[in-house]
């Protein structure tokens, strides 16, 4: 998410490295790419020339503190102002009533399905009790899908299959939710090719029918400008109360995400990020910023960890560093444990400067898994004992069975004993805080290189 940016946004601001005013001379050149990179970026060319502008005006004549340099100047002006495009701030859905009742609308294939379920699962970790509704009684097996999904974790769904008629349905499933003590109701609507009229009539009968507390319009970051294009017009016949981005680990530039709330005045509330139902996010405009700007997502991170986190295995975990007893069966545990978080390239973002230890095989999705083969290649005794792969011919033969090159095998290794130097470093007994410290050890180590 975002990766493609980031690096041009990054290469743009190093033009300013080394200098220590700002000037238009000095500045000009470093605009121009930060231009560059937000128009590949797919973000509307109005836009951006705007943007530009305004860095221009707040930097040009801007006094540099001693503390800071021109580039760190530049980063924190171009942070304020995608923070601001963004929408300055999360706004969260209205859960007030009892049951509050969400209705998902949006374009055929944008997503509306899933992002259901994973709504559905976000709001019961947060001690909720929801109801999916299959009212698209138009695509063939859409039901299905949805009861597919929510099954695997656990979710009730309403249906009448017999019923095509969808305000019998949700006046059904208000009932039944009333019944079954369900305080949230969230309705999976049939999306359509295009705006059109009979999608529009539909989308407004549900409306009126079943007073929703919150409407919240689905688009596909993959269709660019195209979806806020589709957002602006179905906002003429709908008043949504925001707007639920999908599909942003796939091969979209992210313009959509920047543009979407200045263009079309309503709020992002959810990204979604990954294929699993869990890999859901409310919109923070300030933590979006910091991870196009290469800062990372520390509270994210935290707050996923949290999530899945088990303080006896981390407390024991903690005691084998601290007796330097921590081998490749441990980071092997570890690393199926962050594997859980979500995303792997999300997570990754999240974090400043870890990239440098997930990129040494050339691909970062990958890297992981790599990882692991590296780890499964080696004897038990081997992952018991990390010190004896100082011996040529076990690397040789770690090598041939990972499919590995032993350059890597060398690295990997070092890099292991370089972040069992970083973890030992940790003195927290509480073992929340041991995940907070490890992670902020990595950022300073990385901020000092």
């Amino acid at each position: 998410m975002f990766e493609h940016l980031q690096n041009k946004l990054s290469k743009a601001l190093h033009i300013l490295k080394g200098h220590n005013t700002i000037t238009e001379i000095n500045i000009a050149s470093s605009l121009k790419e930060i231009g560059r990179a937000l128009v590949d970026a797919d973000v509307n060319y109005k836009i951006v020339k705007s943007f530009i502008q305004r860095v221009q005006e707040k930097s040009i004549g801007k006094k540099v503190l001693t503390s800071l340099n021109p580039k760190q100047l530049i980063t924190k002006i171009v942070y304020d102002e995608l923070v601001s495009l963004m929408g300055k701030k999360s706004i969260e859905i209205n859960l007030s009533n009892d049951p509050a009742i969400i209705l998902i609308c949006g374009l055929q294939g944008s997503g509306k399905t899933s992002f259901s379920s994973k709504l559905a699962f976000f709001l019961r970790k947060k001690n909720k009790y929801p109801l999916l509704v299959a009212a698209d009684i138009h695509r063939p097996a859409a039901i299905n899908q949805l009861k597919l999904i929510a099954d695997k974790a656990d979710i009730p769904v309403f249906s009448l299959k017999e019923s095509k008629n969808v305000i019998e349905i949700v006046n059904q499933s208000i009932f039944y939710a009333s019944k079954k003590n369900r305080n949230v109701i969230i309705i999976d609507t049939a999306g359509r090719l295009g705006v059109d009229e009979i999608m529009m009539k539909e989308i407004q009968e549900i409306n009126q029918c079943s007073q929703p507390d919150e409407v919240l319009f689905v688009v596909d970051a993959m269709t660019g400008q195209d979806a806020i294009n589709t957002a602006q017009s179905f906002s003429k016949v709908l008043n949504f109360d925001g707007v639920v981005i999908t599909k942003l680990d796939g091969d979209s530039r992210g313009g959509v995400a920047i543009t979407m709330s200045s263009i079309v005045k309503k709020p992002i509330k959810f990204i979604s990020n990954g294929e699993k139902i869990e890999d859901l996010e409310i919109f923070h405009p300030d933590r979006i910023a910091n991870r196009i700007l290469g800062m990372g997502d520390i509270v994210s991170l935290v707050e996923k960890v949290q999530e899945q986190f088990d303080e006896k295995r981390t407390q024991k975990i903690y005691q084998k560093i601290s007796k330097n007893r921590f081998d490749f069966n441990d980071l092997l545990e570890q690393i199926q444990q962050f594997k859980k978080i979500g995303n792997i390239k999300n997570i990754i973002s999240m974090i400043p400067g870890i990239d440098r230890y997930f990129s040494f095989y050339g691909n970062q999705k990958d890297s992981l898994k790599k990882i692991e083969t590296i780890i499964y290649s080696m004897t038990p005794y081997e992952r018991n004992h990390p010190k004896i792969l100082t011996d040529i011919k076990r690397k040789k033969r770690i090598s041939k069975g990972s499919g590995i090159t032993l350059s890597h095998i060398d690295l990997f290794i070092k890099q292991f004993h370089d972040m069992n130097k970083i973890m030992k470093k940790i003195h927290a007994h509480s073992g929340k805080k041991i995940v907070k410290d490890f992670i902020y050890q990595m950022i300073n180590k990385e901020n000092n290189v």
